[in-house]
């Protein structure tokens, strides 16, 4: 069974910067895909960054492309947001997913692990 545990939420003045981190642990659970989505409210969710972890290509939704960069480092099974310039509409809770993604690395669905979220709140 895999776990994900996130770290590295807080609160922030737009313009400002936050690191989340994941750390990926348990065996016996085949993926190749990590990413980050974000929740609002309960119902408006969104995955903004996702990377394969064979091949290392990223993803990354509109609306944080350029802001937000996703990375991985292998030997201490965790992977990364490192969220740059951030605005007050990316306040959220922040969770970590992992799945095989066999299909659109920004759809929810294809992500069967999620960890316990981190909130970040950025203020204007």
């Amino acid at each position: 069974q895999v776990q994900l545990v996130e770290s590295g939420g807080g609160s922030v003045q737009a313009g400002g910067s936050l690191t989340l981190s994941c750390v990926v642990s348990g065996k016996g659970y085949s993926k190749n895909c990590l990413g980050w989505f974000r929740q609002v409210g309960g119902t408006k969710r969104e995955v903004v960054a996702a990377i394969y972890t064979g091949s290392g290509m990223t993803h990354y939704a509109d609306s944080v492309k350029g802001r937000f960069t996703i990375s991985q480092d292998n030997a201490k099974n965790t992977v990364y947001l490192l969220m740059n310039n951030l605005k007050p509409e990316d306040t959220a809770m922040y969770y970590c997913v992992a799945g095989m993604v066999s299909g659109s690395w920004y759809m929810l669905q294809e992500y069967d692990v999620w960890g316990q979220g981190t909130q970040v709140t950025v203020s204007s």
